[in-house]
C-alpha cells in the first residue's frame, strides 16, 4: 500500500512525543498532541456515525475554539472535505453556499440552528451544533465515540478542503485546496520561517481562512510547535503572553491596534523571535514605527485563499516595507501584460501570476472559470496588479478589478494611496474609481484624516501637486470616519464605489 497522502497522517503519524504542549486556550486547558489525535478520532467517528462518507463536504460556521479546529482536523482524518465558513455569513449568504456545495453535515452555532436547518433540508443535509465555548450536539456525541480512528487513504490530489473567496464582485467561487497544497505550503513555510518544536505561537485569528487555519495552525501542527489559542485580537494580553511567545501572526489592524498601547517596547517583545503580517497590506508607515518602537522588523507575506502563501520576505535579509518579499522556495511568480499576457519586464506593474505545489485544483463546478484562470503553462491569473523590482522582491499594487482608468490613463490607487497616507494628519486613504461621464472613472479619494487636523480637499490636493501626474490627482477627496472592511480587515473598495456611484452624475 502506498504512503498515505492524507495531510492528517503526514501531520500526525509520525509523531514521537504525545504528551508534547500542542495547544493552550486563554483559560489555562491545555491540549497535548496525543489529545489532539484522541479528540480527532473521536470526532471522525462521529461524523462518520452522522453519514459522512469520503468525499462528502462538512461545513462549519462555528465561532473559533479548540473544537473547531479538531473538527477541521477529523473531517480531513475522515477522507472528507473541510468547508468553513465566515461567522459573518447571514442565512441568505449560507443558501448560496450550501446549495453549491451540498455538504451532508452542517455544524452551526445553537442559535443558528432554526435557520440552518430550514436551508439544510432543502440540500439534504444534517446539521449538528458547536457554541463559542465548543459545547454541543457534535462534542457530545463524539464524546461517546471511540478515539480510535484509521486515517483514511488519500491521495495528494484529493480534496481537502473547500475556502469560499470572499467574492467582492459577482458570486463567490468555491476554492478546491488538496491534501498536496495544504502539506506542501506548510512544510515550505515552516523552514522558511525557521519553526521548531521549541516555538509558541499566539494564535489570535480567526479559522475559518486560509491564514488563522492553514497557515497559523498546520504550520505549528507540523513543527511540533505550541499555540496559544485566543478566541480574538486582545491586544494587551498579546503583549502580556510575548513573555512566553516566539511568533505572532496577524493581519495589519493587529499591528495598528498593537501600537496604540503603550506597554508594547523593545523590553515587552525581547522574547519574540517573529512577527508576521499578512491579508492585507501593511502600510510601510506601520512597518516603520513597528521597527522603531519594538526592534523587531514586521515580516510581510503574500497569498490568497486559491493558492495559500506564495511569497514572504526573508528571515534572514532586508525586509522591505510595502513589499511582500521573494517567491517561495518551488513557487514561481511572473507579471504580465493584463491584456496579451505577456510576460513583463522588471519594475514593470501587471498582473501577478503564480505557479506551485500550493497552487489550488480550480474552482468547485465551475469547469469553465477555473479553465479562464490559468495560463496554458499552468500559471493562475492571481487578479493582483503588482511588480517585481530589480532585486526581486514582488510588490502588489491592487487588486485588478481595482485599477482605475480615467481618461484612459491607468491609475494604480495604492500610488495615489501612498501620496495621500504620507501627508501629515492624514490615517489612511482608498482610492477607487467611479463613473464619470468625462473621464470613464473619476479618480477619487476617500481619506480618514486624525480628529485634530485640519485637512479638507483643497490641502489634499495641494499637497498632491506635482508630486503625481495630472491624469492620476484625485476629482475629489471625501473624508470618512473610518474605511468599510471585511473581517479579514481588508478595505471594501466595492462598497466604497456602491456608495458614490452617483458622485459625478448630478443626481
Amino acid at each position: 500500500m502506498t504512503k498515505n497522502a492524507n495531510l492528517f497522517a503526514r501531520l500526525f503519524d509520525d509523531l514521537e512525543d504525545p504528551s508534547k504542549l500542542a495547544i493552550e486556550t486563554a483559560d489555562g486547558n491545555r491540549i497535548s498532541y496525543g489529545e489532539l489525535i484522541e479528540f480527532s478520532g473521536r470526532t471522525a467517528n462521529y461524523l462518520v456515525s452522522r453519514g459522512v462518507k469520503v468525499g462528502d463536504r462538512v461545513a462549519a460556521q462555528t465561532e473559533k475554539s479548540v473544537s473547531a479546529l479538531v473538527l477541521y482536523l477529523a473531517v480531513v482524518r475522515a477522507g472528507a472535505v473541510y468547508l468553513p465558513l465566515n461567522t459573518a455569513y447571514t442565512l441568505n449568504e449560507l443558501e448560496y453556499f450550501f446549495g453549491d456545495a451540498e455538504p451532508s453535515l452542517i455544524v452551526c452555532d445553537p442559535s443558528k440552528h432554526a435557520g440552518i436547518e430550514a436551508i439544510a433540508h432543502k440540500v439534504g443535509a444534517k446539521v449538528d451544533t458547536m457554541d463559542a465555548n465548543g459545547d454541543g450536539s457534535l462534542r457530545e456525541g463524539a464524546k461517546k465515540s471511540s478515539p480510535e480512528f484509521s486515517t483514511i487513504q488519500r491521495s495528494g490530489d484529493d480534496l481537502a478542503a473547500i475556502l469560499y473567496t470572499s467574492g467582492t464582485t459577482g458570486r463567490s467561487k468555491g476554492a478546491m485546496l488538496t491534501h498536496d497544497n495544504l502539506v506542501s505550503n506548510a512544510l515550505t513555510l515552516k523552514d522558511v520561517w525557521r519553526f521548531t518544536d521549541k516555538d509558541v505561537l499566539i494564535h489570535a485569528l480567526p479559522i475559518y481562512h486560509t491564514h488563522g487555519l492553514f497557515v497559523a495552525s498546520n504550520v505549528t501542527l507540523f513543527s511540533r510547535a505550541a499555540m496559544i489559542f485566543l478566541p480574538k485580537l486582545d491586544p494587551e494580553l498579546i503583549i502580556r503572553l510575548m513573555a512566553r511567545a516566539t511568533v505572532l501572526m496577524g493581519v495589519p489592524t493587529f499591528y495598528t491596534r498593537l501600537l496604540q498601547s503603550p506597554n508594547l517596547t523593545k523590553d515587552s517583545t525581547a522574547h519574540m523571535r517573529l512577527f508576521i503580517s499578512g491579508s492585507a497590506p501593511l502600510l510601510a508607515e506601520t512597518h516603520r514605527e513597528w521597527s522603531a518602537r519594538t526592534g523587531h522588523a514586521v515580516l510581510e507575506r503574500y497569498g490568497m485563499t486559491e493558492t495559500n502563501m506564495n511569497t514572504s520576505n526573508p528571515y534572514d535579509g532586508e525586509r522591505v516595507p510595502g513589499a511582500v518579499g521573494f517567491p517561495l522556495p518551488g513557487v514561481s511568480a511572473r507579471v504580465t501584460d493584463p491584456e496579451t499576457g505577456k510576460e513583463l519586464p522588471r519594475g514593470e506593474i501587471g498582473m501577478i501570476e503564480v505557479k506551485g505545489p500550493n497552487v489550488f485544483k480550480g474552482y468547485w463546478r465551475m469547469p469553465e472559470k477555473t479553465a479562464a484562470e490559468f495560463r496554458p503553462d499552468g500559471f493562475f491569473i492571481t487578479g493582483d496588479l503588482g511588480k517585481i523590482d530589480s532585486k526581486g522582491y514582488v510588490h502588489i499594487v491592487g487588486r485588478g478589478k481595482d485599477l482605475v482608468i480615467s481618461g484612459g490613463f491607468n491609475v494604480y490607487p495604492k500610488e495615489v494611496e501612498s501620496e495621500i497616507d504620507a501627508i501629515p494628519g492624514v490615517v489612511e486613504s482608498a482610492v477607487i474609481g467611479v463613473p464619470h461621464a468625462d473621464f470613464g472613472e473619476g479618480v477619487t479619494a476617500v481619506v480618514v484624516s486624525d480628529k485634530n487636523a485640519k485637512l479638507d480637499e483643497a490641502v489634499v490636493l495641494h499637497a498632491l501637486d506635482g508630486k503625481l501626474a495630472k491624469f492620476k490627482l484625485p476629482k475629489r477627496v471625501l473624508f470618512v470616519d473610518e474605511l468599510p472592511r471585511n473581517t479579514m480587515g481588508k478595505v471594501q473598495k466595492n462598497v466604497l464605489r456602491d456608495s458614490y456611484a452617483a458622485l459625478y452624475s448630478g443626481k
